[in-house]
């Protein structure tokens, strides 16, 4: 079980900026299409929202690839 949660651990890390990186280039696109101001800031917004999730994902990530989330509550990267 452990290295499926490293496993799923770069498959997080992995997610988060290329999700960034697909999202930003739909926008771009979509922006492209129309550039009226309110779908400036509609695909803004979502860029701007977006952005801590994808932060997110890489560093909950980094922790299951680390181990941080051992059941007894010890953090196996510091032993």
């Amino acid at each position: 079980m452990d290295q499926l949660k490293r496993y799923l651990g770069i498959v997080w890390m992995l997610l988060g900026p290329a999700a960034l990186f697909t999202l930003s280039d739909i926008a771009v696109s979509e922006i492209g299409k129309d550039p009226s101001l309110d779908r400036m800031i509609q695909w803004g917004v979502f860029v701007v929202v977006f952005v801590p999730i994808g932060i997110g994902l890489v560093i909950f990530g980094w922790y299951a690839y680390t181990g941080a989330y051992a059941p007894d509550g010890t953090d196996p990267s510091t032993e």
